[in-house]
Formats: C-alpha cells, structure tokens, sequence
C-alpha cells in the first residue's frame, strides 16, 4: 500500500486512476533538481510522468524544509492583501476563498486567512469526500474547532455548512514559473479545478516558499495550471504559452 499525500490531505491509496504516460522533464542523470534564478537547464525526457513525480517530491520536500521561515506567513498575508487592494489578483466583495491548515514546514497561511475573514471573505477548508473525488470545502472562521482527520491533519466540522470558492490558496511542494504545481500525489486539486472552472472562473493561486521553485516540472494532460503564484517576495502572474507575465516584488 503506498501513503499518498494529496490535496494537503494524506490518502491511502492502492491505484492511481490519474496515471499518464505523457513525455515529461526530469533531472539529469545526475539527479540533480536546477535553480530558474540560477539558470540552469539540466533536463531530460523520459515516457512516464508519475515515476518523474515521484522521484522530485522527497527532493522537494528538503527543499521547502531548507527554505521554511517562521515570518513568512505574514508576509505572505502583506502581499494578498496588497495585489487584492490593488485589484491585480480579482476577487468580488464577499467571495468565497479556499485555504489549508498547515501541516509541518508548510507555508502557513493563517495570518491571511484570517486578515480575509475580517474583509468579509468566507474561508473554505478542504475535506476528502472519497478517494478519487474533487474535494470539498467546508467554511472556517477563527475559533471554530477543527476535527482530526486523520494523519494529523484537521478539517472543519461535519456540521459546517459548504463553501464554493471563488479563489484557491493551492498548497504545493514546488512550482515553476509556467505555473506548474507539483502536488502530493493523490490528484485531488486538479480534480477540483477543473470541476470548479467548468462551472464558471475559480483562481488557482499556488503558495510557497521562493526556495520551492524549480526551472521546470513535468506536466501530465490532467495537470491543472496555476493562475498565480504568490511567495514571501513574489507575486507571479501566469501567462499564456507558459511564461510568467508579471513579477511583483
């Protein structure tokens, strides 16, 4: 049986119904994972995406712990409510916005979530409903108990009403500036995602460490791409044909 972390949420998982055999990147031979700010390339192509995925997450993983700062939650929560004010990143009076309760070196968004509850923003916690479901969202204030879900994670009561965001806070292990997401494993955000944006326009925002990114990440047909991603010292909008239209500092 393999332990499959997704959507920030851990699953047990005996087959992956998500499997691709797309071409994808990887790192050189030399198992070496390479910088975008250094420049560096150092890229092959192999046929099968999900062995490439794996062999980057325990990588990446030691990269987010490398890069983990206890300041950057709130400077993280300065830049939303910056790009937000300004109207760089859209977001209606009173939508609904998607978050996650950290677990170990995660990038803790708290101090944002609770900055938006208190601008009138509804805060939905994701809850795995089954194993190869989008996920759902149950709505968070602060103070409101959180039950175990096992794993040492925590979501919202049963009895919490559902919410449909309007934007996502995406948790990741690292991204690249084409807005791809390396992700846990169990699928469950892209899932969501593309239920989400066929229904109508839901924002991926994809939070991390700047140390999470990498030059480039393999992406399979069921990936979906992030639309922003923000960091303790970025804020990068996604263009199209896969390059970063804007940089904020």
């Amino acid at each position: 049986m393999v332990s499959v972390y997704g959507a920030h949420l851990l699953w047990q998982a005996t087959e992956d119904p998500y499997r691709s055999t797309a071409i994808a990147a990887r790192p050189d031979p030399a198992g070496n994972l390479t910088d975008h700010r250094a420049g560096g390339r150092g890229f092959l192509v192999t046929p099968d995406i999900d062995d490439e995925k794996m062999r980057l997450r325990a990588e990446a993983k030691r990269r987010r712990a490398a890069a983990s700062s206890s300041g950057a939650g709130e400077a993280l929560c300065r830049r939303l409510i910056a790009v937000l004010d300004r109207g760089t990143i859209p977001l209606a009076p009173g939508a609904a916005v998607s978050a996650y309760w950290p677990k170990g070196d995660e990038l803790d968004p708290r101090p944002a979530m609770a900055a938006l509850v208190a601008r009138g923003h509804p805060i939905g916690l994701p809850v795995v409903v089954a194993k190869g479901a989008p996920l759902v969202f149950r709505r968070w204030a602060p103070g409101d108990r959180l039950e175990t879900a096992g794993f040492g994670l925590y979501e919202p009561a049963a009895d919490r009403p559902e919410v449909t965001p309007a934007l996502l806070l995406v948790p990741l292990l690292a991204f690249d500036r084409a807005g791809t997401r390396l992700g846990y494993g169990g699928g469950f955000y892209d899932r969501t995602l593309a239920r989400l944006q066929s229904a109508g326009c839901a924002l991926a925002v994809g939070v991390a460490y700047a140390g999470q990114e990498l030059s480039e990440l393999p992406r399979g047909p069921r990936d979906r791409t992030l639309d922003w991603i923000l960091t303790e010292g970025e804020t990068i909008a996604i263009g199209g044909e896969g390059h970063a239209a804007a940089v904020l500092r």
